[in-house]
């Protein structure tokens, strides 16, 4: 039986640590000032967040998301021994491509150098902090037909160009960082049921939507970009708005039901799990995930509180983290589950 196989793993994260005692003096370009312009320290974003730090790209204007994506990728490439030519599918998700369209996984193919050389299919996803799943559940698939043979899933986002560096931005901007995770994915011939990608399911509830979102623009309107970014009484469209407390319950909610179904349509405990590894949205949703679905806390795998929220690239990025640091390994099975806007969420359980 044709089972999908993770072949390699990489991740990217900019050099630029910014710590939560920078954040109250950043200015819209995130340069650090003398004047304080956010209301909020240390304190403040560790007690709502768990948050310590988090990386920024440069502000020159010279780094894209398809940049981060293509770091992580050629880590991924790199450990999976697999040469960029061999890669016939890019699967790439992310909430902040390099622009409108067309999709940034045809920029990382064409910078991968294998865009005349391959043709091969490139997707972009947009779940949010839910694209790892949903790209992983794709990919499965695509192996599991023959459709596919190499695989690459991308998780990439860079936030820190898009965020409200004021008081009235604080609830949204302390969360989020730059960063990607990558992921070579392949067939390999097995029996074993429990082998390589064992499980994968993928949910959404679009009466959320509007909980969590960033507008930019609305094509319905004309002109469909009708703010003056200069003033502070129009220009919030430019910004991520969330509405926390809904999105804290059904983000708490969502995780622990799909874990739990998870477990339950495998026959798998936590017994036959070595690594639980939540969306990094928040260190307070995740721990209380932890306390509902009554998962072994030393099985729980985060990174929010030197990366904050990476969106799409938190669950790659987390694995790979601490395999660095020799704490994940080889043969570890690792349960996954996510939450973002949408509402979108869901689960995966795959052996490293």
């Amino acid at each position: 039986m044709i089972r999908t196989q993770v072949l390699g793993l990489g991740s990217y994260v900019p050099e630029r640590v910014v710590k939560n005692e920078e954040i109250p003096f950043l200015d819209d370009k995130h340069v650090r000032g003398d004047v304080v312009r956010t209301e909020t320290d240390d304190a403040w974003i560790y007690k709502r967040t768990g948050i310590r730090e988090r990386r920024y790209v440069p502000n020159d204007g010279n780094t894209a998301t398809s940049d981060l994506a293509l770091e992580a990728s050629k880590r991924a490439l790199a450990d999976a021994g697999v040469d960029a030519g061999e890669i016939d599918c890019i699967i790439l998700g992310t909430l902040s491509p390099d622009f409108h369209f067309p999709g940034t996984a045809v920029l990382v193919q064409k910078k991968l150098g294998i865009a005349e050389k391959t043709n091969c299919a490139c997707f972009d996803i947009r779940q949010q902090c839910s694209a790892f799943v949903y790209g992983l559940q794709m990919a499965d698939a695509f192996v599991r037909t023959g459709m596919y043979k190499r695989i690459l899933l991308i998780g990439a986002e860079l936030h820190s160009h898009s965020l409200d560096f004021s008081t009235r931005g604080r609830d949204v901007m302390v969360l989020f960082g730059d960063g990607a995770g990558a992921m070579v994915l392949g067939p390999s011939e097995s029996d074993d049921p429990r082998s390589g990608v064992m499980y994968t399911a993928a949910h959404a509830d679009g009466t959320g939507a509007l909980d969590l979102y960033l507008k930019i623009f609305e094509i319905n309107k004309l002109p469909y970009i009708d703010y003056n970014p200069t003033d502070r009484e129009t220009n919030q469209l430019m910004y991520p708005h969330m509405d926390g407390k809904r999105v804290f319950l059904h983000a708490v909610r969502g995780m622990v039901m799909a874990s739990q179904a998870a477990l339950a349509k495998t026959g798998l405990s936590w017994d036959d799990i070595t690594w639980f590894v939540p969306h990094q949205a928040n260190l307070r949703i995740n721990e209380k995930v932890v306390e509902v679905a009554k998962i072994p806390p030393e099985k729980v795998l985060n990174t929010i509180e030197w990366y904050g929220n990476t969106t799409a690239a938190t669950v790659p990025l987390t694995i790979d983290y601490w395999r660095q640091q020799g704490k994940v390994k080889r043969g570890d099975r690792i349960l996954a589950a996510v939450f973002g806007s949408g509402f979108t969420w869901g689960a995966s359980i795959f052996t490293l």
